[in-house]
């Protein structure tokens, strides 16, 4: 009997793990992961790492945090050496450069990661190429209005076709593919070119995902309340385990088979699911959250400026969810969205949910941060909010293995 081939991966910018564990799901190996910020290595390393044992992880890179330009400066060789044992290289540097929903910071530092990713590539030479990032990675950064600007998805673009990969971007809504929210992002998938091409990918998501998606019990689209409806603060609540002073949800009853296949068997031995404690709110804002739950007409869009002055509501923004539709795309502030029935803000979990993750995937460190320490810490919603659904993640690892 011919031995199954294993599919291996490197994940590159890997956050906490969702593009990682989607394509473990898809029955794809990790050979290492390389991220930077210790608390999104340390929520991949307790559930990739010590739990599912995804990652062969060699002998001469630790298990530890790394900047991808620190493996570039000190395992050259050893990049070099697995040229031929890679089948696919997968990430996207970090977003927030050049996210619409941010400053779209032209000089900021970690725009040039692109260019370490690209080195990356050069030494490693995968077969296939994964590569995410928000849309506002398809526009060029263009103050003069002048014709010369170029965006850096041509940028890598070009660089990789010099490197002898055939390329194919798009733009894909993953709430097309059973994630519960609005979610639209630049993916590129590179081919060498004596391996096919990349032309495939978009049109096998929309052939396989109905049979994928009806293998989870799943339709093609999930409601924000089908994600989210067991996890109600009025289903209970206990002292939060890892947080001091505040308190977790307790489970109910799952009501949809959203719920059922994020929750597998997670509830059959905890009480509480893992980061679902709840924020801690003046009885103002409380009160402020109520009227607006009661009153305010429009769901699923951010409030007006009238609206805002009319609560008295001083952060940038909020967004009253709805709960009969998708939900706008989580992001990693946490006071971005109201809750559809309850008078306070979504918890981690809930985010978690939102965006695929299995309840058994445990989110680790701080809940949250301020201040300065925001430019260093990666607190939880942060990594939840910056992650790759891993439901979209298994699907697109179940399609690659079908290109290669």
């Amino acid at each position: 009997m011919a031995k199954k081939k294993k599919y291996t991966v490197i994940d590159l910018f890997a956050g906490c793990g969702g593009l990682s564990l989607g394509l473990y799901q898809a029955g794809w190996k990790g050979l290492f992961a390389i991220e930077k910020n210790d608390f999104a290595f340390a929520t991949l390393k307790a559930n990739l790492i010590d739990n599912k044992k995804h990652f062969a992880w060699p002998k001469w890179l630790p298990q530890t945090p790394h900047d991808i330009n620190e493996i570039l400066n000190n395992y050259g060789a050893e990049l070099l050496a697995l040229r031929g044992q890679v089948d696919l290289v997968a990430g996207g540097p970090p977003c927030q450069g050049f996210s619409m929903a941010g400053k779209r910071v032209e000089d900021d530092v970690r725009n040039q990661l692109v260019f370490s990713y690209i080195k990356f590539i050069d030494l490693v030479r995968p077969r296939v190429i994964l590569f995410e990032n928000v849309k506002g990675f398809t526009f060029a950064f263009d103050k003069n209005n002048t014709v010369k600007a170029e965006p850096y998805s041509v940028k890598v673009i070009k660089k990789l076709q010099e490197l002898g990969y055939n390329v194919k971007p798009h733009i894909i809504d993953f709430s097309k593919y059973g994630v519960p929210q609005r979610r639209n992002r630049f993916i590129l998938v590179g081919v060498q070119e004596e391996c096919g091409s990349p032309d495939l990918f978009e049109s096998l998501l929309e052939t396989t995902k109905s049979s994928f998606l009806q293998g989870k019990g799943l339709n093609e689209y999930t409601s924000l309340e089908e994600a989210i409806s067991d996890l109600l603060r009025a289903n209970g609540e206990a002292p939060t385990p890892d947080r001091k002073g505040f308190v977790s949800g307790k489970y109910g009853i799952a009501e949809s088979n959203y719920q059922k296949l994020m929750r597998g068997d997670y509830d059959e031995t905890h009480v509480l699911p893992d980061s679902h404690s709840f924020a801690k709110h003046t009885p103002e804002k409380t009160a402020c959250f109520k009227s607006l739950l009661e009153h305010y007409p429009v769901r699923g869009k951010r409030i007006d400026g009238n609206a805002r002055k009319e609560w008295d509501i001083k952060q940038r923004g909020i967004t009253v969810l709805d709960p009969d539709a998708i939900s706008p795309t989580i992001t990693g502030h946490p006071d971005d969205y109201l809750h559809y029935c309850e008078p306070r803000i979504m918890t981690v979990r809930e985010c978690a949910r939102i965006q695929s993750f299995p309840d058994w995937y445990e989110i680790k460190k701080k809940y949250t941060t301020g201040g300065k320490m925001r430019k260093i810490e990666v607190p939880r919603y942060t990594q939840i909010g910056n992650a790759i659904p891993p439901l979209f993640a298994e699907l697109a690892g179940i399609v690659l293995k079908r290109m290669i």
